[in-house]
C-alpha cells in the first residue's frame, strides 16, 4: 500500500500557532530588534547580528511536526531522526509524544501503516524512503526547499553523465540523502569533499592522474560503490551541503574549476564542468550578517548559539573565530558562571569548560545563532550573559 503524504502542511497551521509562539518566540529579542539590533545594560552590551536564528526551512518543519502531532492525536508519531540539529528543540518534541526512530527503544519496532513519520527538514535518502513507503507509512515531509534545489541539480549531473561532487560532511543525513539521489539513474556517481584541502587532493588527481589505490583508499568511505578516478573525474558537477560554508564553497568550485581548465584547456571546459549556485540563501544570510557584525562593531568576544551537530552554526563559529575569542554554545545553561564557560572546541566534537572568559570593565560582546536556533535560546542567553555582567561588577 502506498503512504499518504503530507508535503504542504496539514492545514492546521492557526491552531498550532500559539503553542509555537510560547515555545520559541521571545519578548527579549523582538526589543533588541527594535532597538537596532543592540543592548546595554550596565556595563555590558550585546550587539545581535541582523540575521539570525531559525530560517524558513527550519521554522517550516518545526510547523508541520507540531501539525502532525494535532493532526493524529491517537496515533504513533515519528521522527526519522533529528528533525533539526538543535537538542532543545528535539527534546521539545519529544516531550509532545513524538519518538524518534534512531532512538534504542524504538529501533526494535519498525513504523508500520498505522503510524505517522515525519521527515526532516535535511531529507532521507531514497532507500529509506522506500522502506517507508513498503510500510504503508503516512508520511508528513518537511524537507528543505534549499535541499530539494541541490538534489535537483545533482540528479541533472547523473542523467547527463557527470560525476556529482559534492562539498559535504559525509556523515551529514542532507550530504547521505543528495548523494543517494544520484544513484538513481544508471552509472551515477558521487564523490564528497569535506574542504579545501580534500578539493585539492582531488584536483591534484584531475591535472596529473596518480595511484589509483591510493585514491580508493583515501576516498573510497566518501564516493559512490566502484568509483574510478581516471573514469569518474574526468566530467564532474558541482554542488554542496546547503549548511556549509558559503565561501569554502566557492573556493571548492573554483579548485575544480581551474584543474578542469589544466587538464582539458579552457575550449573544452563546458565539457568537462559544471556549476550552479546551490548555497542556501538563509545559510549565507546568516554568514554574510556576522561578516559585517565582525566588520562595523569592535567586539571583545563572540557567542554563537547552537546546537554542536548544527553545520551551519558551526560554521559561523569558525568565520567568528578568525577575529575575536569565539565561544560556540548549545545554549544559555552553558554560561556557568561570570568565570566559566561550557562550550565547544572549534572544529571538534568535544565540549570545554574555559575560565575567566569574561572581561572585566565594560565588555562588548556579539551574538549569532544557526539556522535551527529558535529566538527563546537567543533571548535567555542575553539575560545570562546580563545576570553575570551583573553579579561580576558588584
Amino acid at each position: 500500500m502506498a503512504s499518504l503524504v503530507f508535503r504542504k502542511g496539514l492545514a492546521l497551521n492557526e491552531a498550532v500557532a500559539a503553542t509555537l509562539a510560547s515555545s520559541y518566540h521571545s519578548q527579549v529579542v523582538d526589543r533588541i530588534k527594535a532597538a537596532g539590533f543592540c543592548h546595554q545594560s550596565g556595563r555590558l552590551t550585546v550587539h545581535l547580528a541582523r540575521e539570525f536564528g531559525f530560517c524558513y526551512g527550519v521554522d517550516r518543519a518545526v510547523d508541520y511536526a507540531y501539525q502532525a502531532r494535532e493532526r493524529f492525536p491517537d496515533r504513533h508519531v515519528y521522527l526519522t531522526g533529528e528533525i533539526i540539529h538543535n537538542p532543545h528543540v528535539n527534546d521539545r518534541l519529544r516531550s509532545l509524544g513524538i519518538r524518534f526512530l534512531t532512538d534504542a527503544d524504538v529501533v526494535s519496532r519498525p513504523p508500520d501503516a498505522a503510524d505517522v513519520v515525519i521527515i526532516p527538514a535535511f531529507g532521507l535518502t531514497i532507500s529509506q524512503l522506500e522502506q517507508l513507503d513498503r510500510r504503508g507509512c503516512t508520511l508528513v515531509d518537511t524537507t528543505c526547499g534549499s535541499v530539494l534545489n541541490v538534489w535537483k541539480n545533482v540528479k541533472r549531473y547523473a542523467q547527463d553523465g557527470y560525476t556529482a561532487i559534492i562539498h559535504g560532511k559525509m556523515s551529514h543525513e542532507e550530504t547521505r540523502a543528495t548523494a543517494s539521489q544520484v544513484l538513481q539513474y544508471p552509472g551515477g556517481r558521487y564523490l564528497v569533499v569535506l574542504n579545501s584541502t580534500e578539493a585539492a587532493e582531488v584536483c591534484e588527481y584531475v591535472r596529473r592522474g596518480g595511484d589509483r589505490d591510493s585514491f580508493v583508499d583515501r576516498f573510497g568511505q566518501a564516493a559512490s560503490q566502484g568509483f574510478e578516478p581516471g573514469r569518474d573525474l574526468s566530467r564532474v558537477g558541482l554542488a554542496n551541503q546547503t549548511t556549509m560554508l558559503m565561501s569554502e564553497s566557492l573556493d571548492v568550485e573554483s579548485l575544480f574549476r581551474e584543474a578542469m581548465r589544466d587538464r582539458y584547456g579552457d575550449s573544452a571546459l563546458a565539457q568537462h564542468f559544471r556549476a550552479f549556485d546551490t548555497i542556501c540563501s538563509a545559510t549565507q544570510d546568516r554568514q554574510d550578517a556576522v561578516v559585517s557584525l565582525l566588520a562595523t562593531q569592535p567586539l571583545d568576544l563572540m557567542i554563537v548559539v547552537g546546537g554542536y551537530n548544527s553545520s551551519n552554526t558551526c560554521n559561523l563559529a569558525r568565520l567568528c573565530a578568525e577575529r575575536v575569542p569565539t565561544f560556540h554554545i548549545a545554549g544559555p545553561e552553558c554560561l556557568l558562571a561570570e568565570d566559566a564557560i561550557r562550550h565547544q572546541a572549534l572544529g571538534e566534537k568535544i565540549e570545554l569548560t574555559t575560565l575567566d572568559w569574561l572581561p572585566g570593565g565594560a565588555v562588548t560582546i556579539g551574538l549569532t545563532a544557526g539556522a535551527s536556533t529558535p529566538d527563546n535560546l537567543v533571548g535567555m542567553t542575553v539575560e545570562a550573559l546580563e545576570k553575570l555582567a551583573s553579579a561580576d561588577a558588584m
